[in-house]
């Protein structure tokens, strides 16, 4: 049986409360240790971080009880329809035995000969490795 949302948010808005007042405390704290002397660029850089992992927490609380309060039937409406990619979007494949030299283009010039660079190499390893 699950839980309805009403009995799990309170434990869930005392999980957001201490989340986001943890965040802010050591928020302070860094600032405490920048305008302390020695305090440097990085203690400052975490004191204006920690507020903003506070506000996310916040954020992410409220984003998680937009979606559990929204209606099951929008959510069945929007699996129904039908999403497709455009067929120009993704470029196509081909594996590389289908893959033939084209001419006119340089790029596959250039793969092949490299490619035959890498042939020779590896002849020579062979010959190196039997003598």
């Amino acid at each position: 049986m699950a839980s309805s949302p009403s009995r799990r948010r309170p434990a869930l808005i005392l999980f957001v409360v201490i989340a986001a007042a943890g965040c802010l405390a050591l928020g302070w704290w860094q600032w405490t240790r920048f305008e302390a002397v020695g305090g440097t660029g990085q203690n400052l850089g975490y004191a204006f971080q920690w507020p903003l992992f506070a506000a996310f927490v916040v954020y992410a609380y409220r984003r998680f009880v937009q979606l559990e309060d929204r209606d099951p039937s929008e959510d069945a409406a929007s699996a129904s329809e039908v999403r497709e990619i455009p067929a120009d979007v993704l470029p196509t494949r081909t594996r590389s035995g289908d893959q033939k030299l084209d001419a006119d283009n340089p790029d596959d010039e250039a793969h092949q000969a490299y490619n035959n660079y890498l042939a020779q190499l590896r002849a020579g390893e062979a010959d190196r490795s039997s003598t």
